[in-house]
């Protein structure tokens, strides 16, 4: 009796708590704050484990980052990676046959399902990633970041019941949480959330998205102060003129940036059409990416290590043209051939080497022009990354919260513009919307489509509906559905195939004696299927010029399930639509 007065308070209490969740601002901003906080211990303990990886296999000493390190085995640097890949390799055959379920990232899960993310998915995919960069594949964690934190918000608000905006926002703050704490950027882990996740900044979502990046950031604090960024402070102080060359650097990362997404693709493809089996493919990445790492270390892994070398360090042009080559195809290589994570720091990386080697191919070009290799670098950091990842906002923040320096801001945020441009006009994607076309996908950003994919027609159309034999005689027509009783109705045939639409007031004006109903038929070859959306029908009704159409089981069979008409579809629409906006003006 006791136990179960107990567990009825437990319920009553968690049912009050999901109430306050739902009604209250300020609950739902504590509920993202936590998440944030969850985010940043899982990134603490992904890169523990990452670093500690990357010391036992490559036997490197406490502390020191792999792509950094000096002196590395030849024979680990060639012989890890292949035994991470066939690792890998055999990881992922025994996943494709135990966990069948497509995992699902952040991006489209808050553009098609409302934010709902499967944590058994998200930990797989997390395993992956740990996998490839701990043995040094030339792939970030980030990917591991964002794909955790959202989980966790999602299953926070599954938890609670929230809203299908509360629950995106709560994946939102969780990823802001993870990339906050990794590169010890609040303001930029917001921001990702806003133009990566999201897909739009408004004033509801300010305040869980912020604090869920502050508990991010403040757990990564509190477990490891020396949290590494991207650089010191720039005491650089640029004008107007020195600000127009940057602008070049960050046309010409555009295009760097489409090259690495392209070549990512192109060797994937033919990876695809060999006949070697997939399984294998890891191993043989994992080959070339030793073999470019005999070359040239600083492709190993993500390369923070590389990052901090390049930034502290002055290089010849020809060494920074060959770290910038080799890292570039590293990362076409370790992703074409199935190594799991993102681009994110690898980007930075590389936008990084190739804004230094810009200053020093300006200098010998025109020695009056004279740029910064330090400020060059920053600016080709956000600039690169901008064109892989998006978010320029994001991207001029992390430089503004690792510099400190307004002014280099400032050309940061002019040369992610231009560089947002040229791609935008010249591709059109990130790495990640890239990668949903190449799947079929029409996704371009994290905006929330899914409401609209899921207002069918099967969810808009009318199911009871009568039909009528198209052998029916016209007297017996007329008879069954006088003026008034309906203004259309489906005709089939003998064998219950659909055969047309008649309207009841034009079998009304004809002669029985003179037409048969076979006469009256339209829209014979044109029908809706149940799981067409609201835009597919509203382009069938146009193309049709009708304002009502069957809706048939399917193409073969041709068995009529229902009928819908186009006021009905708009009005659905409307609504639904009226419905999206309200959720994201926190009406």
């Amino acid at each position: 009796m006791i136990g179960r007065q107990f567990h009825n308070r437990i319920r009553i209490a968690a049912y009050k708590l999901r109430a306050l969740v739902r009604a209250s601002e300020v609950w739902l901003g504590l509920l993202a704050w936590l998440t944030g906080m969850a985010a940043g211990l899982a990134v603490v303990g992904i890169a523990t484990v990452s670093q500690t990886l990357h010391e036992t296999l490559f036997g490197l000493p406490p502390g020191q980052r792999l792509s950094g390190a000096p002196g590395l085995d030849p024979v680990l640097v060639v012989l890890v990676p292949v035994c991470g890949g066939l690792s890998l390799g055999l990881l992922v055959w025994a996943m494709a046959r135990w966990y069948r379920h497509q995992i699902v990232d952040v991006i489209e899960a808050n553009a098609l399902y409302g934010g709902r993310m499967s944590l058994r998915g998200s930990l797989l995919l997390l395993l992956q990633n740990m996998f490839s960069s701990g043995f040094g594949a030339s792939v970030g964690l980030e990917a591991s970041y964002t794909q955790i934190g959202g989980a966790l918000g999602s299953r926070v608000a599954h938890a609670f019941r929230a809203r299908r905006g509360d629950m995106r926002v709560l994946v939102a703050s969780g990823v802001a949480g993870g990339i906050a704490a990794a590169f010890n950027a609040p303001l930029a882990g917001a921001f990702y959330a806003f133009e990566i996740v999201l897909g739009r900044y408004t004033i509801p979502t300010l305040v869980p998205v912020v604090l869920g990046a502050l508990g991010g950031r403040l757990v990564r604090r509190l477990l490891q102060e020396d949290v590494a960024g991207l650089g010191e402070h720039v005491g650089v102080t640029l004008t107007l003129a020195d600000t127009m060359p940057l602008l070049l650097l960050g046309i010409l990362c555009g295009y760097a940036g489409i090259a690495v997404m392209r070549g990512a693709t192109r060797i994937e493809t033919l990876f695809r059409s060999s006949r070697i089996p997939a399984a294998l493919h890891p191993a043989i990445g994992g080959v070339l990416v030793g073999g470019l790492a005999l070359i040239s270390p600083h492709v190993l892994s993500a390369g923070h290590g590389a990052m901090e070398d390049v930034l502290g360090h002055t290089f010849l042009p020809h060494v920074l043209l060959l770290i910038f080559v080799t890292k570039m195809l590293a990362c076409a290589v370790s992703l074409g051939a199935g190594f799991r994570g993102g681009l994110f720091f690898a980007s930075l990386f590389l936008g990084a080497v190739g804004g230094k080697l810009f200053a020093a191919a300006m200098l010998a070009a025109m020695p009056a022009v004279w740029i910064s290799a330090e400020v060059a670098a920053m600016v080709g950091m956000a600039a690169l990354a901008v064109a892989v990842v998006g978010g320029p906002l994001t991207m001029t923040f992390l430089v503004l919260e690792g510099t400190g320096n307004f002014s280099v801001t400032a050309a940061v945020l002019a040369s992610a513009i231009v560089c947002t441009q040229v791609v935008r006009q010249t591709f059109g994607f990130s790495f990640a919307t890239w990668r949903f076309h190449l799947r079929g996908e029409t996704i371009r950003s994290a905006e929330d489509v899914g409401w609209l994919r899921n207002l069918t027609v099967g969810r808009m159309m009318q199911r009871n509906i009568r039909t009528v034999r198209l052998d029916t005689p016209m007297q017996t027509f007329c008879r069954d559905f006088p003026l008034g009783a309906a203004v259309s109705v489906v005709v089939i045939d003998h064998d219950g195939r659909y055969a047309g639409i008649v309207h009841v007031p034009e079998a009304h004006v004809v002669r029985p004696d003179k037409v048969e109903l076979c006469d009256l038929l339209k829209y014979q070859s044109t029908t809706l299927l149940p799981y067409m959306s609201v835009q597919q029908a509203m382009a069938l009704f146009a193309r049709a010029e009708s304002d009502v159409l069957a809706v048939v089981e399917n193409v073969d069979t041709q068995r009529v399930v229902g009928l819908l008409s186009e006021a009905h579809a708009l009005r659905r629409y409307a609504e639904e639509l009226n419905h999206y906006h309200h959720e994201m003006r926190g009406a």
